[in-house]
């Protein structure tokens, strides 16, 4: 991370500890962020020099929000979230089921006037960007309490996976577990640095190229802005919010590569004979699985594999029981050394 990077996360951060005083999480203090650096960057861009047409609406744009103060300020402020959480392409992902966690608006002020406005963040280097919110994303991380570390992947591992990888330009890559996007940004850095890009290889890259599924709303919306602040896509997400073992979307891809959540078992709620809720394991049952089973890691690899297209490759973070265990798990195995899938663990 460069000094400048570095700077601009410890301002950030900084204003962290303040909001704590209120309940707010580290998690939920980069959340807000998110929304809020959204809603700058939009504005900036249809200014001078880029001109753009604002994608935001006029009654819920940045200017909207800093022309006003007190309770105003934080009832339209909620406001925005919510109309914005209906809206489709980028703007529905990050802003999806959106809630405002700032209680306080002198706070909320601070952070929208003295914090987020003060910076140029178009005009910011795309390094300076995407380091500084890599950076918060990794504090966040640390902060073990919020479970934030669950979906935050070394990215030391995610760069010596993507290394022998070696993914090319032209090459379709998809994460079906992105969390906040490790992998598919260490594969764009990969591409960029190894290979003298032209104009079509650039845009494809871009806009193409990089595409992922995350469960969960807020980590979700996390990804979406990781990549957009590293210059990566356009108006309509490269990410799908919902679950990745639901069904086979038909799309196929170059490479696979993914951490997704271990577990033993996947599980759903239910409400018993006595009206008592219980957890109950959930066999998922697909046509292109050649195994029925509940193991949930066992799940991905298999969905991985419908993933690929032919002569396609997967890195996969999985637990050695996955590998080396019987039953379902060793049929899995069988199954992936005779598709020529790689599987790195």
């Amino acid at each position: 991370m460069t000094n400048q990077s570095a700077a601009i996360v410890q301002k950030l951060w900084s204003y962290a500890s303040i909001l704590r005083d209120d309940g707010l999480s580290y998690g939920d203090y980069v959340e807000q962020l998110t929304y809020l650096l959204f809603l700058k960057m939009a504005d900036e861009q249809t200014k001078p020099p880029l001109n753009r047409e604002s994608i935001i609406p006029e009654s819920y744009d940045w200017p909207s929000l800093l022309a006003r103060d007190g309770d105003e300020l934080e009832v339209h402020y909620r406001h925005i979230l919510e109309e914005l959480g209906r809206q489709k392409g980028m703007l529905g992902v990050i802003f999806r089921k959106a809630q405002s966690k700032v209680q306080d608006p002198a706070k909320l002020r601070r952070l929208v006037a003295d914090l987020i406005d003060r910076e140029e963040w178009v005009t910011l280097d795309t390094d300076v960007k995407g380091d500084a919110y890599e950076g918060l994303l990794e504090k966040n991380a640390e902060d073990t309490k919020t479970g934030a570390g669950q979906y935050f992947t070394p990215r030391a591992l995610i760069r010596g996976i993507v290394d022998v990888m070696q993914p090319e330009p032209g090459m379709t890559i998809n994460d079906p577990a992105c969390g906040t996007g490790g992998f598919l940004l260490a594969a764009y850095d990969y591409i960029s640095a190894h290979h003298s890009l032209d104009r079509d290889q650039k845009r494809h890259l871009k806009f193409d190229a990089l595409s992922g599924t995350e469960i969960v709303d807020n980590t979700a919306r996390l990804c979406v802005m990781n990549l957009l602040l590293h210059g990566i896509g356009g108006d309509e997400s490269p990410i799908q919010v919902g679950d990745s073992l639901a069904g086979d979307s038909g799309d196929r891809f170059d490479i696979v590569l993914t951490n997704p959540p271990f577990g033993k078992k996947s599980s759903v709620t239910v409400v018993n004979e006595l009206g008592e809720r219980e957890m109950e394991s959930l066999v998922v049952v697909r046509d292109d699985f050649w195994a029925s089973t509940s193991n949930k890691q066992l799940n991905f690899l298999q969905h991985v594999k419908t993933l690929l297209k032919i002569n396609g490759r997967a890195a996969i973070v999985v637990p050695d029981n996955v590998l080396f265990e019987g039953g379902a798990e060793r049929l899995s195995a069988e199954n992936c050394s005779t598709n020529a899938m790689r599987t790195r663990c």
